[in-house]
């Protein structure tokens, strides 16, 4: 069991570094949606690559982070009845669901999902908009991101029955921490101030 856990470690540390990069997809996916509203507002000019380009970003932010949300335990539950069970039959539940509904989901999605993207990267599928972009990057967001919220919730499952063997806390339990927002804005006042630290030096 001592190697499962291990294992449930290492996933959860790649999960936390894709979740921890997509934080910034958000941001650039703000930006991009700011600059292009502007454009078009003063300069009457768009693009329907840049609009594509939103969507693209929308799109891999919400598939590459499900298994991240899945880690912080910040996913949609419906605990009303749950809440009521003792907490050994909260872990059953929670294995219930993991074996037989997220697995099979992200297993059914994956299969289907990764021809629909190698047809779409064999052909090189171009957008039907004008000055669109190719489509195959967004296609492979499917497949990836049903295989990380298969691995995240591989590592739920390790986690789970280590709780219930009284050897690994309880992953339901959501840490009090800072939130995924707040990080981001720590880590962005992090790398302001850092570059304005090597401009001072340069001058």
């Amino acid at each position: 069991m001592q190697m499962l856990l291990a294992l449930a470690r290492l996933i959860d540390a790649l999960t936390r570094r894709v979740g921890q990069a997509v934080t910034w997809l958000i941001l650039v996916a703000v930006l991009v949606s700011a600059t292009n509203a502007t454009v078009r507002k003063i300069f009457n000019v768009s693009s329907n690559a840049w609009l594509e380009l939103q969507w693209y970003l929308f799109g891999a932010i919400f598939m590459l982070a499900a298994g991240y949300t899945l880690l912080k335990n910040e996913h949609v539950r419906v605990d009303v009845l749950a809440s009521r069970f003792s907490r050994r039959t909260q872990l059953w539940l929670e294995i219930f669901g993991v074996v037989f509904f997220l697995f099979p989901a992200c297993a059914l999605i994956m299969w289907l999902g990764w021809p629909f993207f190698m047809d779409a990267f064999v052909r090189m599928e171009q957008s039907g908009n004008a000055g669109g972009l190719i489509r195959w990057p967004a296609k492979l967001m499917i497949p990836v991101g049903f295989a990380l919220l298969l691995l995240a919730g591989l590592s739920h499952l390790i986690k789970c029955v280590g709780a219930l063997m009284g050897i690994a806390p309880d992953p339901r339990d959501v840490t009090q921490g800072k939130s995924a927002e707040e990080e981001l804005a720590e880590e962005i006042a992090r790398e302001a101030q850092a570059r304005e630290a090597g401009v001072l030096k340069e001058h």
